[in-house]
């Protein structure tokens, strides 16, 4: 049985049907949700609300890698994360280049936060939690399912489908529509 909103051990924030909860102070540890964000979803959106109830603080960790093209600079995707969870308590927007790990380390993070839609992700999130563990073994990956709107959102597919002229209302944060819209004029 679910206790009544606003009881427990968080208080309850928001209105309507579906209350966003959050901790009143930033108990636990530091975790990192590390990738590219290119561009960000609502998929990623709903792993950070959660996540920021389960860490202490939660860095949004945009990857900064030289050797790919994305659609919006890093200072983009950064911008956005942080206009689209500026609400969202004890949640940080930063990048970073080189390894997970050491970013980690720097930012005194436990704990990294990926999510899995489907049994392809896991095989390859897999692997990259077991060699951050043999790089660095006191740094933890906790793994989380989006909601199961989002289960099938990814980046690229939002990329293509707004590119070919495709709805993506719902699925990304209205300025991250705005932005693709000035992007690419369908």
């Amino acid at each position: 049985m679910t206790p009544p909103a606003g009881t427990g051990p968080f208080p309850t924030k928001g209105s309507g049907p579906s209350p966003t909860v959050f901790p009143e102070t930033a108990p636990g540890p530091t975790a990192l949700y590390p990738g590219s964000f290119d561009p960000p979803t609502n998929g990623h959106l709903d792993l950070i609300e959660r996540g920021a109830r389960l860490f202490g603080r939660l860095i949004v960790a945009v990857l900064r890698n030289a050797e790919k093209a994305p659609l919006f600079t890093t200072g983009e995707r950064v911008e956005m994360l942080r206009e689209a969870t500026r609400s969202i308590p004890h949640v940080e927007v930063a990048e970073f280049e080189g390894l997970l790990v050491d970013f980690a380390r720097q930012c005194g993070a436990g704990a990294v936060l990926r999510g899995i839609r489907a049994i392809s992700d896991y095989e390859y999130e897999m692997q990259m939690a077991l060699m951050n563990r043999r790089l660095d073994p006191k740094v933890e990956t906790v793994f989380l399912m989006p909601a199961e709107a989002y289960s099938y959102v990814s980046s690229r597919l939002i990329k293509e489908v707004y590119r070919l002229g495709g709805s993506i209302q719902g699925l990304v944060p209205p300025l991250v529509e705005t932005r693709l819209r000035a992007k690419w004029r369908p």
